[in-house]
C-alpha cells in the first residue's frame, strides 16, 4: 500500500478545477493525445457550460518519482452546496485534499465549508493557487487569506496554472510526500466505501468504491450493509479513462464493481460492502439517507406526453439516485409527477436535462420545501405540497425547516446583504471578517424563504461577489398559513404555497396583480382571488369582452334594445356557469419572478 495515493480536489464552483485536473492526467499520462480535450471528467454538457462539476468522477493515475512507481487515484467532487453529501463520502475515501483557490477571486464559501469536512476527516491538506497566470491574479492577498484559513506556513501553499500547466509537476510531487499512504489490514473482513453509482445502458449499475479493509475478488458474494441486500461480484477492476477489469483488489484501492444492479435505489453512496459469509464488524461511520430538501410539482405541457414524462424521469433516476419523485394531479395542469430535489440547482439541472436529453417541454409548479405537520390528535405529518395541509380545525402547529447559511463578500456589501437576508425572516448570528475588505456572514433563515429568488438577488446586489454555502440545521415553529388563488370561485391548485403569515396579504396581493396581467380577457367577468381558508385577501377582476347587441338597433321602439340586452344577459350568465378560464404557462413562471 506504500505506493498508493488517494485524494481528492476541493473547489468553489468556476476556480479551475477541472481544467487543473486535465493538466494532472496529461503530465501523468493517464489521457493519450487523441482523448485530450478540455475538462475530459466533465460529461455532460451542461457542466462544460456552467463551469459546474455535477456528477463526480473517479480515475487511477500512475506517476514516476525518484525512481519508484506511484498509483494516485483522483476522486472527483462535486461542485456546488446542494450536493454537499457527496463530497463528505468522496472526502471519506481520500487521505489528502488539494484546495484549489482562484488567485482572481480568493477564498469563497464553498471552498470554507467542503475545506472544514476534509479537515474533520483528517486529511493532509494541500492548498494550490491556481490562475496564476492571469493580469489580475493577487497572489499575496489571496495567500494571506489561506495562512488565516488554514494554519499552513507561506511555502506550503503551491502556485500554478491549470491553464498553462504552470506548477502542475510540483503538485504532483507534494502529493507522493505529502499525502499520506492508506492504512488498513488486508487480511481483515472486507470493508468498502460506496462513493458514487454510475448507470451503464448494457451492464446496469457499476458501483464505485474504495476498500478501507481487506480484499475483494472476481465471484465473490458481498452485500451491501444498509439494504442487506447480497449481490456476485461478477466484475471488479480499477478505473482509468475507461475501466480496467482485475481479479482482485485489496485494502487502499479504489475500483467498480459489477453485478447486474437494475435501480439506482439499490446501490445508496456513503453505504458499506462487506462479504456474506465473513461481514465486518460495523459498518463505516457517516452514512445517511439523501432527503430532498425542495419540492416541485413537473407537469408535460401536453397532457398527451404524460408516460413520456414519466420514462424520462425514471431514466433520469438510474444516475441520480437522489431524485425523488410520485405522480399528482392537479385541477389546472392535468397528471404529472411530485419532484424532490437536494436543492434549486439539483431542479434547475433536472429540468433542463429533461428538456435536452428527451427532449421533454414542461412546466413546473412553485418550488417549496418539506414541512412538519402537527395536528390536535397528535399526529405528526410531512407536508410535501400546500394541498396536503390539514384544515384549521385539525392543525395545531406546523415546523419548518431551517438552514444555516454562510455569505461571503466584500465588506462594501455587507449593508445590502443584511437587509436581504433579514428581509427573508433571517437572523445574523456572526460576522467575521476574513481580511480588511472580505467578510463572512452567518445567518441563521427559513430554507422555504430562498426556493425562490434568493440566490439571483444575492448576486446581483453584490455584483456577482458573494458566494453562499448553506446546510440545514433543523426545524423551527413558524406561523404558517396556505394561501389559495382562486379564478371564478374554483381554487387553482398549482398555484397554491405555504407562506408566512405577515407575508401572505403583500404576496397575494402581488400574484393577483400579475395574473391580471396574464390571463386573457373572455366574454365574461373573471374574478382572480387570493384566498385564507374561506377569507379573501386580495381581488382582481379581468374585464369582459363587451360586444354592443344593440348597435344594429337604429332608431325604433326602447323595448326592442331591452328584449336584446337581457337576452345577452341569460347568455353572459350562462357562459359564467359553463366557460372555463384557461391559465396560461407564463401563469406559472410569473410565480417565481414576482420580486423581480
Amino acid at each position: 500500500m506504500d505506493h498508493i495515493r488517494n485524494f481528492c480536489i476541493i473547489a468553489h464552483i468556476d476556480h479551475g478545477k477541472s481544467t487543473l485536473a486535465d493538466r494532472l492526467l496529461e503530465i501523468t499520462g493517464t489521457v493519450s493525445a487523441r482523448d485530450a480535450r478540455e475538462q475530459v471528467l466533465d460529461n455532460m454538457d451542461l457542466e462544460r457550460e456552467r463551469g459546474i462539476t455535477i456528477k463526480s468522477h473517479a480515475i487511477q493515475m500512475e506517476y514516476e518519482l525518484g525512481g519508484r512507481k506511484y498509483i494516485l487515484n483522483l476522486i472527483d467532487t462535486p461542485g456546488h452546496a446542494d450536493f454537499s453529501y457527496e463530497v463528505s463520502r468522496s472526502i471519506a475515501s481520500c487521505e489528502g485534499a488539494l484546495v484549489v483557490i482562484d488567485a482572481t477571486q480568493g477564498i469563497q464559501a464553498q471552498t470554507i465549508s467542503n475545506l472544514y469536512l476534509a479537515v474533520d476527516h483528517d486529511l493532509e491538506i494541500i492548498p494550490v493557487l491556481n490562475k496564476m497566470d492571469l493580469e489580475a491574479a493577487k497572489p499575496e492577498e489571496v495567500k494571506d487569506q489561506i495562512v488565516e484559513l488554514v494554519g499552513c506556513d507561506r511555502e506550503d501553499i503551491l502556485e500554478a496554472s491549470g491553464k498553462t500547466g504552470m506548477g502542475v509537476d510540483t503538485i504532483l510531487e507534494h502529493i507522493v510526500s505529502r499525502v499520506p499512504p492508506p492504512e488498513g489490514d488486508i487480511n481483515a473482513p472486507l470493508q468498502a466505501l460506496i462513493f458514487d453509482s454510475v448507470f451503464d445502458p448494457f451492464r446496469g449499475i457499476n458501483v464505485l468504491f474504495r476498500i478501507m479493509n481487506g480484499r475483494i475478488s472476481k465471484g465473490d458474494l458481498v452485500k451491501f450493509a444498509s439494504t442487506g441486500r447480497q449481490y456476485n461480484a461478477d466484475e471488479i477492476g480499477i478505473l482509468k479513462l475507461k475501466q480496467h477489469p482485475r481479479e482482485v483488489l485489496q485494502a487502499g484501492d479504489v475500483g467498480y464493481l459489477i453485478s447486474g444492479i437494475k435501480s439506482s435505489r439499490e446501490v445508496k453512496v456513503g453505504d458499506t460492502i462487506t462479504h456474506v459469509e465473513r461481514p465486518c464488524e460495523k459498518a463505516i461511520e457517516g452514512f445517511k439517507n439523501v432527503k430532498p430538501m425542495v419540492f416541485a410539482g413537473i407537469y408535460p405541457i401536453d397532457p398527451d406526453d404524460y408516460e413520456e414524462l414519466r420514462g424520462s424521469i425514471e431514466k433520469l433516476q438510474l444516475n441520480d439516485a437522489s431524485l425523488f419523485y410520485e405522480p399528482e394531479s392537479s385541477m389546472a395542469l392535468g397528471f404529472g409527477f411530485r419532484c424532490g430535489f437536494l436543492g434549486l440547482l439539483h431542479m434547475e439541472i433536472m429540468q433542463e436535462r429533461l428538456d435536452r436529453e428527451f427532449d421533454m417541454a414542461v412546466i413546473s409548479t412553485v418550488p417549496n420545501v418539506s414541512y412538519k405537520a402537527y395536528t390536535k390528535s397528535g399526529e405528526t405529518l410531512v407536508v410535501n405540497n400546500p394541498y396536503d395541509l390539514p384544515g384549521p380545525n385539525e392543525l395545531d402547529y406546523i415546523e419548518e425547516p431551517y438552514i444555516s447559511a454562510q455569505v461571503i463578500s466584500k465588506s462594501e456589501y455587507v449593508g445590502a446583504i443584511m437587509n436581504l437576508c433579514i428581509g427573508k425572516r433571517g437572523i445574523l448570528k456572526n460576522q467575521h471578517y476574513l481580511t480588511s475588505d472580505r467578510v463572512e456572514l452567518t445567518f441563521e433563515m427559513p430554507l422555504g424563504e430562498i426556493v425562490f429568488d434568493f440566490y439571483d438577488r444575492l448576486k446581483s446586489i453584490s455584483r456577482g461577489y458573494a458566494s453562499l454555502d448553506y446546510y440545514q440545521s433543523g426545524y423551527k415553529q413558524a406561523n404558517l398559513i396556505r394561501l389559495d388563488i382562486l379564478l371564478n370561485g374554483e381554487p387553482v391548485d398549482a398555484l397554491s404555497t405555504l407562506i408566512h403569515r405577515d407575508n401572505a396579504y403583500s404576496f397575494g396581493k402581488k400574484m393577483c396583480a400579475k395574473l391580471k396581467e396574464l390571463i386573457p380577457r373572455q366574454q365574461f367577468d373573471i374574478a382572480i382571488q387570493a384566498a385564507i381558508g374561506a377569507k379573501i385577501i386580495a381581488r382582481e377582476t379581468v374585464k369582459a369582452l363587451r360586444k354592443d347587441v344593440t348597435a344594429k338597433c337604429y332608431g325604433g321602439d326602447i323595448t326592442r334594445k331591452r328584449k336584446l340586452i337581457e337576452k345577452q344577459k341569460k347568455g353572459k350568465k350562462k357562459m359564467r356557469q359553463v366557460g372555463n378560464v384557461e391559465v396560461p404557462q407564463q401563469a406559472f413562471l410569473a410565480v417565481l419572478k414576482l420580486d423581480s
